[in-house]
């Protein structure tokens, strides 16, 4: 029930084409976070860790890629779970509620990353600097929530807890809901 996730390297290049990416090479691999589509254990591929004691684990990660042209600054984001790195061992649907707030803990930050990055006036001298601060901002922010997160629910063992984090972010879910059109 631990949760790991993939980071990409902030890659600032100095001339443009500014690019943030992860090169992906099995589309097939990921799913994209969808109100419409929840998690089921046979999106799990992964195998088991060795000696781990966790049911399961998922592996999210939250992509983007940025362009510019004429100081016209736009950006892609998707909020992507692995199915080749995440795994499971004991296939509940209590354990797998707690994976699904995971991914919805990631979506609340990707759209962050989009109200953050609609927010940003772009800058031809400072971007490179201002846009790396902004996604690790967010992913700073995005990884204390996760651990929180397994940290007050015991890694779901606390079924009290699991609850309120639940309503939790479901909530959160709902209050980002306007910047959820970064997708487009």
């Amino acid at each position: 029930m631990n949760f790991r996730k993939w980071l990409f390297p902030a890659i600032l290049f100095i001339s443009a084409p500014f690019v943030l990416s992860y090169t992906q090479n099995d589309s097939d691999d990921f799913i994209d976070w969808s109100a419409d589509r929840k998690l089921r254990w046979d999106d799990f591929k992964g195998t088991p860790e060795t000696g781990s004691d966790r049911a399961a684990l998922s592996s999210i990660l939250i992509h983007v890629d940025f362009s510019f042209s004429n100081n016209n600054f736009k950006w892609k984001i998707t909020c992507r779970f692995s199915k080749k790195k995440s795994w499971a061992r004991s296939k509940t649907d209590y354990i797998l509620s707690h994976e699904q707030a995971h991914f919805d803990i990631t979506e609340v930050h990707a759209r962050k990353l989009h109200q953050r990055l609609s927010q940003y006036t772009f800058n031809q001298k400072t971007y490179q600097k201002d846009l790396q601060q902004i996604y690790q901002g967010i992913v700073k922010e995005e990884n204390e929530m996760q651990t929180a997160y397994d940290s007050e629910t015991n890694h779901s063992i606390n079924k009290d807890k699991q609850a309120e984090w639940l309503i939790k972010v479901s909530r959160l879910l709902d209050e980002t809901k306007e910047f959820a059109d970064y997708k487009n």
